[in-house]
C-alpha cells in the first residue's frame, strides 16, 4: 500500500522506543543553526512543500538536516511549517498497527525526489536507463500525464555524476514511456500473478497516472493493461472477496485517502486499516503480509541524515513502513509490536518479493539492499487476527464517489 508525502518524524515522531524527534534544527539567516520545536498539528495540511531534487538539497543541506524551512521550499513564508507532527490521536490506525506489528523507523527513499520517480522506485528499485547505469531520471516530468499518454514532446529530468557531483539536468530527459525492467518482467517469467490497483482519474493534471503508465511493455499490452492494471483501487476489495487477490498487489489510494497535503478530507489512515482487516478478516490472513510505506518525505522535517550518497541522487529521506502479518515479528509474547531498527530502502521490499517467489534479481537497489525478511519470524505460531478500529469502514471506500484527483503532482 502507497501512501503519500510524509516523513517518519511527521506521522512517528514520539512513537515510543522509535527515532523520532520532537525538536528539530533550522538554518537561520545568518548562516548557524536553531533548535525549532516540532509542533503537533492536525492530520490535514494544508501546504503542500516542496519536495523534487532541488528541494531535497535544501533540506538535507550537506547532512545538517536544517534546511526545511528555507524558501522557496517553506510554506508562504512559514519557515516553521514543515516542523511538526501529526496527532497520534488523528492517525490512530496507523499507531494501533505499529503497536501491535512492525513499525520500521530506518526506511529511505531510493532517491532524494518526488512521487514521479519514488513509485517508480516501488515497481522497478531504480530509474537508471543507460546500460553504464549511471544516468537516472529524477523529478516529475515536465507536462502530464506522467508516462506513455503524455503529450509528444513530453520530457523527464536527468542526473547525471561529473566527477565528483550529480549534475542535475531538467527537462532534457527522455520522453516517460520507459523500457527498463520492473518487477513485473520477473513475475511474467515466473507465472506469479501480480496486479496494480490505481484509483480513476479523469483529465487534469496527472491524468492516468499511475506507474505502470510509464512502462511501455505494460501500457501498450493488452493483456496487462486495463487487466493487471486496473483503474479501481476498491477492486481490491470484491478481489479478496471473490478470491481472486493476485500472489503480489501495489495498491494506490485515491488522492482524499492519500495523507497528501491540500484540500479536502485526509481519510487514508481508515483507508489503509480497511484494506488490512478486508484482508485480516478472509482466508488469506495466513499467508499475507501488508507493506504500508509513503512515496517520499512531503518536504516534511525528518532529523535522521541518509546513511550515504550514491550516483542515482539517493538515498533519500526517512519515510514510515508499516509490517502487517500472522508471522510479523513481536518484541516478546507479552508484546506484539516490534520496532524495525534495521536500515532499509525501497529495494528492500523488492528483495523481500524476489527471495519469497524464487525471482531471481532486477539488479537495481534490490541487489544492495537489505531485505525486510527480518521483520517477520516465520517460527513463531501464526496470530490470530484483531481488527484495526477505524472511523470509517469498507462500505464507506466503496459507496464514495472518487475523487478523479491525481494522487500527487510533484
Amino acid at each position: 500500500m502507497i501512501q503519500e508525502n510524509r516523513s517518519f518524524d511527521d506521522l512517528f515522531a514520539t512513537f515510543p522506543n522509535a527515532y523520532g524527534a520532537t525538536q528539530g534544527l533550522m538554518k537561520t539567516g545568518s548562516g548557524g543553526d536553531t533548535e525549532v520545536p516540532l509542533q503537533m498539528v492536525p492530520l490535514k495540511e494544508h501546504c503542500d512543500f516542496g519536495h523534487g531534487y532541488n528541494g531535497y538539497l535544501v533540506n538535507y543541506d550537506g547532512g545538517k538536516m536544517d534546511g526545511f524551512g528555507l524558501a522557496p521550499y517553506a510554506c508562504s513564508g512559514h519557515t516553521t511549517a514543515a516542523y511538526q507532527y501529526v496527532d497520534p490521536q488523528q492517525i490512530l490506525p496507523y499507531w494501533t498497527i505499529a503497536q501491535q506489528y512492525v513499525l520500521a523507523d530506518q526506511l529511505f527513499q531510493t532517491q532524494g525526489s518526488g512521487s514521479f520517480t519514488a513509485h517508480q522506485d516501488l515497481i522497478a528499485g531504480g530509474t537508471v536507463i543507460d546500460p553504464a547505469k549511471n544516468i537516472s531520471i529524477v523529478d516529475t516530468p515536465d507536462r502530464t500525464p506522467w508516462g506513455c499518454d503524455a503529450p509528444k514532446g513530453t520530457k523527464t529530468s536527468l542526473l547525471k555524476p561529473v566527477g565528483s557531483i550529480l549534475k542535475l539536468e531538467q527537462h532534457r530527459g527522455p520522453f516517460p514511456c520507459l523500457t527498463y525492467e520492473t518487477l513485473r518482467d520477473l513475475m511474467d517469467a515466473h507465472s506469479v500473478s501480480w496486479k496494480y490497483y490505481s484509483p480513476p482519474v479523469v483529465g487534469g493534471e496527472g491524468s492516468l497516472w499511475n506507474a505502470f503508465d510509464a512502462i511501455s511493455a505494460v501500457r501498450y499490452d493488452p493483456s496487462e493493461w486495463g487487466v493487471n492494471v486496473t483503474s479501481s483501487n476498491t477492486q481490491i476489495f470484491s478481489d479478496i472477496s471473490n478470491n481472486q487477490l493476485p500472489a503480489v498487489s501495489w495498491v494506490v489510494p485515491d488522492r482524499q485517502d492519500s495523507d497528501h497535503p491540500g484540500p479536502g478530507p485526509d481519510t487514508g489512515p481508515s483507508w489503509v486499516a480497511s484494506i488490512v482487516n478486508a484482508i485480516g478478516e478472509s482466508p488469506y490472513w495466513s499467508t499475507t503480509a501488508v507493506v504500508v510505506v509513503w512515496d517520499d518525505w512531503g518536504g516534511f522535517y525528518d532529523n535522521w541524515a541518509p546513511p550515504f550518497h550514491d550516483e542515482w541522487g539517493g538515498l533519500g529521506f526517512r519515510v514510515p513502513m508499516l509490517v502487517v502479518s500472522p508471522y510479523a515479528r513481536e518484541a516478546s509474547p507479552s508484546q506484539p509490536g516490534y520496532i524495525s531498527h534495521t536500515q532499509y530502502e525501497f529495494g528492500s521490499i523488492l528483495k523481500f518479493i524476489e527471495d519469497t517467489f524464487n525471482l531471481g534479481r532486477l539488479g537495481t537497489t534490490d541487489s544492495r539492499a537489505t531485505s525486510i525478511e527480518d521483520c517477520f519470524d516465520f517460527t513463531q505460531p501464526p496470530r490470530t487476527f484483531q481488527a484495526i478500529p477505524s472511523s470509517l469502514s469498507k462500505r464507506y471506500f466503496l459507496q464514495r464517489r472518487p475523487s478523479y484527483q491525481p494522487v500527487d503532482t510533484e
